[in-house]
C-alpha cells in the first residue's frame, strides 16, 4: 500500500549480457553477479543470464553455494577465493574455480593438494589483491608440481574507467607477460575495460556493472552504449504542503523556499536505502515530469520541488529508473551506481517485469 518498489527487469539484464557478449568478440563472458546480483537478486540475474554466459563470478563462496542449491551448473569464479581449510574443500565439493591472491591460500594448497580449478591473481599496480608477477610465477610452478597447475591467470584494473586513464596499458602489459611466460589464459577486463579496450580482452572478461544498465564512465550515458534499464526504483506521494518564501524543509532546515510553491512528501528514505546524503537537487521524476529533491532525506520520507509540476497525493515519484539516470543520482550524491543499487533494504516491495 505504500508504493515504494523495486522493478527488476530480466530482459534488460539478458539484453545487456548480449552487449557485453558482442564486445568480447569471442572470449569467455563472466558475468559478475556477486553482493545479490548487484542489488537485482542473485538467483533473479543469473537466471536472466543463463545460456547467455559461460559462467558467473561471485565474490564469496556463500555466494557461490547460493547459486548451485539453485541448480546453476555452469562454471562458477570466486573472486576471493577461500578463506580456510574448510572452504576449500567446499569449493572442491561444489566444483568452483577459485582466484589465489595470496601466499597463505598457496601455501594452503601445498598442505592440502587436491584437484581445483586455480586461477592465480597478479597485483599489477592496484595494490589490492593479487601475487607480485615474480610470486606469482613461483607459485604456480610450485602448484603444478603438486598436481594443480593453475587453469589461468589474472589481473584487475585500476583506472579503466577514469578519462585520464595512464595504467591500464601498463596492468595489461605486465598479466600478459606473466600469461605469456606461464602458457596460460588470461582474464582482465571489467566492464570499463570491455567497452574502451580491445586488447584488453584477452581469453576471459569479467563485466560487472554494464550488465545492470550503468555506465561505467562519468562522460558517457548507459543509453549511449546501448545499455537497458534494469533496476527502477520509485515509491508515491503521500503529502502535498503549501510553502512560502523563508519557509524551511525537513531536518536541519537545510532548504529554505525562496519563493511560494509546493513541496511534495515522498515514502520513501534511508530506511529503503535511497541515500540520506542526497543533497537537494538531486534529479527525480513525478509521473514523468523532472523535479529534483528539496531538504535533508529522512528514514521514511524525502521532499521534492512541484513548483510547476501537475501532481497529487498518491502519484508515482521514480527516484532512478527509465526517467531518472540511475548515475546521475549517484553523481549528484558523490557516489557510484554499484553503491545505490547495492543498499537498498528489504523494506521496498520487489517485483519482476
Amino acid at each position: 500500500m505504500r508504493g515504494t518498489r523495486i522493478e527488476i527487469r530480466p530482459g534488460a539484464l539478458r539484453h545487456n549480457v548480449r552487449r557485453a557478449k558482442a564486445l568480447a568478440e569471442g572470449a569467455q563472458v563472466f558475468a559478475m553477479v556477486k553482493a545479490d546480483g548487484y542489488g537485482h537478486g542473485l538467483t533473479v540475474a543469473a537466471d536472466a543470464m543463463a545460456g547467455e554466459v559461460d559462467g558467473f563470478g561471485v565474490a564469496v563462496l556463500e555466494e557461490a553455494r547460493a547459486l548451485r542449491e539453485h541448480g546453476v551448473s555452469t562454471p562458477i569464479l570466486v573472486a576471493e577465493g577461500f578463506f580456510d581449510r574448510d572452504e576449500l574443500a567446499q569449493a572442491r565439493a561444489l566444483s568452483l574455480e577459485v582466484v589465489v591472491h595470496s601466499s597463505w591460500q598457496v601455501s594452503l594448497l601445498l598442505e592440502d593438494p587436491g584437484p581445483l580449478r586455480i586461477w592465480l591473481k597478479l597485483n599489477t599496480g592496484m595494490n589490492r589483491l593479487g601475487l607480485r608477477p615474480d610470486i606469482a610465477q613461483e607459485a604456480a610452478g610450485q602448484l603444478a608440481a603438486a598436481g594443480m597447475k593453475p587453469v589461468g591467470v589474472m589481473t584487475h584494473f585500476a583506472c579503466a574507467d577514469e578519462a585520464d586513464d595512464d595504467r591500464s596499458d601498463t596492468q595489461m602489459r605486465l598479466a600478459g607477460e606473466v600469461a605469456a611466460t606461464l602458457g596460460l589464459p588470461l582474464s582482465a577486463a571489467n566492464s570499463a575495460a570491455l567497452i574502451r579496450y580491445p586488447h584488453t580482452r584477452a581469453q576471459r572478461v569479467r563485466p560487472g556493472i554494464m550488465l545492470y544498465g550503468s555506465s561505467p564512465f562519468d562522460w558517457q550515458g548507459a543509453a549511449q552504449l546501448d545499455l537497458a534499464v534494469s533496476h527502477r526504483f520509485s515509491a508515491r506521494l503521500i503529502a502535498i504542503n503549501e510553502v512560502q518564501p523563508g519557509d524551511t524543509v525537513g531536518y536541519g532546515a537545510t532548504w529554505t523556499a525562496a519563493q511560494p510553491g509546493r513541496i511534495g512528501v515522498v515514502a520513501v528514505g534511508y530506511g529503503d536505502g535511497y541515500p540520506r546524503h542526497a543533497p537537494s537537487g538531486t534529479p527525480a521524476a513525478v509521473n514523468g515530469q523532472p523535479t529534483v529533491l528539496v531538504g535533508r532525506v529522512s528514514m521514511d520520507m524525502l521532499t521534492i520541488d512541484l513548483n510547476g509540476i501537475q501532481a497529487d497525493v498518491g502519484d508515482e515519484v521514480e527516484l532512478w529508473g527509465d526517467e531518472v539516470d540511475v548515475d546521475k543520482v549517484a553523481r549528484a550524491c558523490g557516489t557510484i551506481s554499484y553503491e545505490l543499487f547495492c543498499q537498498i533494504t528489504g523494506r521496498p516491495e520487489r517485483t519482476i517485469a
